[in-house]
């Protein structure tokens, strides 16, 4: 698969817009006197306040969120010295991170200069653009003389990622591993393999934790820095020792902590066993790190081991470290990132992975219950809490060490700034993916014939999200695979109309006729439907033969339901079916229904619509919080649709009234939990905004999907269809291979509470 995970890596780069960032407005301008304020004159005002007092710029630009990402290109991950266009994808991609992580904007800056001097010039001359000056991909020892000449020439926050991400992280790392094998810093023999920028910063923090300075060993690729050595820098010298000790065999032996910045496989088991009781292990070489995970605890019970992959427990990842450094230090407009805020950063991470952990990571990484201990002594990059955590710390260590110009006061209110800040409160597509991968299910994709339906299906297939089924013309599907070169080897494919089918397909037409001989199938039209994928698709769920289906791409979204109703039917006891979008925002999903099924819903049918979403919603472990909207609020108006609303209200309240529900209400209102304290105290959502809402017909709902899909940028996932028997869900016709994965990772999730609800679970 490596092969195909290039080629995406390069159509995801390449696709649409290229590259992974752009620059959007913040401010209106759609109107004259918007774009005269924004620029000529009105721009004046803000420049001459600036200039009489330039702490200004702070309040008047964009400064205060703004990182630069720079790089010379000289040290590239691990491809070396590549140059600095051939670098900007990485820079782009630390931009992203920033942004997800963290919300701080960044403009990535490729130099294409190695002189140190001429490098230096160049960021500190473009520096008051920036809030923060984060530097990335340069290599040693240079690296070390640009970080410091730069910090004293520029009072705003300069880190250089690369030395001292990992050592934030292992760091942290290694206070929770000498926390359980119940061993002090002060007593740690360590071993650092690797002499380079993160390897320097490492040593250091270490130190500064409490390690002693003559406990440690470092080693380059020409052995151990041993003073007797005539061919080190400055940088390397500092950390030369006079013991008898030369190669890594020997420096290991009786050693408490291995930390790996080198190559691949370079520890063997015999050294690990050398090592003292209880070892600490940090294999930081990527992809492979310096000895594997499974063949070290296979080796040594007793060690503690963390690697750079996602793969194994304990991954040191950087994303815990600099987007969270940043924020802190930039809310407290830091002059410098010092060594207090990194120790602080670090002791943050290591507090954080002591906590109970939220069920939201515990879903993501398919675990009944993490917990510290061996295997989880660093915080996973998915836990919504690290910016809660790292950046007040952070904040509060800049404070402290004098370097906050603007001190926080009411820190409360800062961490809940932080939270709305991203709205991570539910990452529900991860959720999802996780949730899909730990159990994947066969999935028939019933319009196979079609690019986009193959290109989904290889996606879910490398990332094991589902098993795919492929539902067409079996010749048609074999040669799309080969055009475009498709890595869907070993996948069943299934012509309903070949020869091949025959059997099976008369299986399928009998028992359709025993079903629906009484709703107007004969034998003959019976064995005639199951020629269309969309008869065949929900037959092979009804046998047994698959778990979900997917269709819709290229037919209308009636002819394609109609059918699996038909065969499958409605849950027991359900009078209808029921469609619902799901509106990722930033704070949160939001659920529309019914967007796709029911035309004019009575207030019976809108109460069952809401009880069949409010289930759906409780499968995403989120709390459901239903707003029934009209253009009324709590009867500020007559008419039906606010009459209709209030009757399946209250018939709610009646049936169901530990359900969080109330309207008629406007949706502006159900939004803003402030208006509703303010003007609606009585009603059940006081104290929060809708997650859930209920439109009174489909027309209404429809519209409101589409304007947010096109006009609002928001991510849109549907239609979900609830109250099937089975998983069946139909996708918009153009839908793109994104939305299908999303379609498919929601199906597998349905088709697992299927499975659930029929063993009884």
């Amino acid at each position: 698969m490596d092969n195909l995970f290039r080629k995406d890596a390069l159509e995801y780069h390449s696709q649409g817009r290229p590259g992974k960032i752009e620059v959007i407005p913040t401010k209106p301008y759609s109107t004259q006197r918007d774009l005269s304020l924004a620029y000529s004159p009105g721009v004046a005002d803000p420049c001459l306040a600036i200039q009489e007092n330039p702490e200004d710029v702070y309040k008047y630009t964009a400064k205060g969120n703004l990182v630069a990402v720079i790089s010379n290109g000289t040290a590239v991950l691990g491809l070396g010295d590549i140059g600095a266009e051939a670098g900007k994808p990485v820079m782009e991609g630390k931009g992203l991170l920033f942004k997800i992580f963290a919300d701080i904007d960044v403009f990535d800056i490729e130099i294409d200069v190695k002189d140190i001097d001429k490098f230096v010039e160049t960021v500190v001359n473009i520096s008051p653009t920036f809030g923060g000056i984060n530097l990335e991909d340069i290599k040693a020892p240079e690296c070390f003389e640009i970080e410091d000449k730069i910090k004293a020439a520029v009072d705003i926050p300069v880190m250089h990622d690369d030395q001292h991400g990992t050592a934030i992280i292992t760091a942290a790392g290694l206070v929770n591993a000498v926390k359980i094998n119940k061993k002090k810093l002060e007593d740690l023999k360590i071993v650092v393999n690797g002499a380079g920028a993160s390897a320097v910063s490492c040593t250091k923090l270490y130190i500064a934790l409490g390690v002693k300075p003559e406990n440690i060993i470092m080693l380059d690729s020409r052995g151990v820095l041993h003073k007797d050595r005539t061919d080190m820098n400055p940088i390397k010298a500092q950390f030369a020792t006079d013991k008898d000790v030369h190669t890594l065999e020997d420096a290991v032996k009786g050693a408490d902590v291995f930390l790996g910045l080198s190559v691949a496989g370079v520890m063997s088991t015999e050294m690990l066993k050398s090592m003292a009781k209880d070892p600490i292990v940090f294999a930081c070489a990527n992809p492979v790190p310096e000895i594997m995970y499974d063949v070290a605890v296979e080796t040594r019970k007793d060690v503690i081991m963390g690697t750079g992959r996602s793969d194994f427990p304990n991954q040191i990842n950087n994303v815990l470290g600099f987007p969270f450094i940043f924020r802190g230090a930039m809310d407290v407009k830091a002059t410098a990132i010092n060594e207090e805020m990194k120790l602080a950063a670090a002791l943050s991470l290591a507090e954080l992975a002591q906590l109970p952990v939220p069920e939201e990571v515990n879903i993501a990484y398919g675990t009944q219950n993490l917990k510290f201990g061996k295997d989880y002594i660093i915080p996973k990059p998915t836990d919504p809490r690290l910016i809660e955590y790292v950046a007040p710390a952070v904040a509060k260590a800049a404070m402290d060490s004098g370097v906050a110009k603007q001190p926080i006061e009411d820190w409360d209110a800062y961490r809940d700034e932080l939270r709305k800040r991203l709205g991570i409160s539910n990452p529900l597509m991860r959720q999802i993916k996780a949730r899909s991968k730990a159990d994947p299910k066969r999935v028939v994709f019933a319009e196979a014939e079609n690019y986009k339906m193959l290109k989904a299906a290889e996606i879910v297939l490398n990332e094991n999200i589902a098993k795919p089924i492929l539902l067409g013309n079996k010749s048609m599907i074999q040669d799309l695979i080969q055009e475009n070169d498709l890595e869907l080897a070993g996948v069943e494919i299934i012509d309903p109309k070949s020869d091949e089918e025959k059997e099976r397909r008369h299986e399928f037409a009998d028992m359709l006729y025993q079903k629906r001989q009484r709703r107007g199938v004969t034998v003959t039209s019976a064995k005639d439907k199951l020629h269309h994928r969309n008869y065949f698709s929900p037959m092979m769920i009804q046998s047994g033969q698959a778990d979900a289906m997917i269709s819709g791409l290229t037919r209308n979204y009636p002819d394609t339901l109609r059918p699996a109703l038909e065969i499958i039917g409605k849950k027991p006891g359900a009078n209808l079916v029921s469609g619902m979008y799901i509106i990722n925002t930033k704070n949160g999903p939001i659920f529309f229904a019914d967007c796709t099924v029911n035309k004019n819903p009575t207030a019976e049918e809108l109460v069952e619509i809401t009880l069949q979403t409010t289930y759906a919603v409780e499968q995403f472990k989120i709390t459901p919080r239903v707003a029934f909207l009209s253009y009324s609020n709590f009867g500020s108006n007559d008419g039906r649709i606010p009459s209709l609303q209030r009757e399946a209200v209250s018939i709610l309240h009646k049936d169901y009234p530990d359900l969080i529900v109330d309207g008629e209400m406007q949706a502006n209102v159900a939004l803003n939990p402030e208006m509703i304290e303010e003007n609606f105290p009585f009603s059940k959502l006081a104290g929060g905004a809708a997650n859930v809402l209920i439109f009174p017909y489909l027309s209404a709902a429809n519209i409101a999907y589409k304007l947010l899909q096109e006009m609002g940028k928001y991510e849109v996932i549907g239609p979900v269809i609830n109250g099937m028997d089975k998983s069946v869900h139909v996708l918009n016709m153009g839908s793109s291979v994104s939305d299908i994965v999303k379609m498919v990772m929601i199906s597998v999730l349905d088709a697992q509470c299927v499975e659930e609800r029929t063993n009884g679970k």
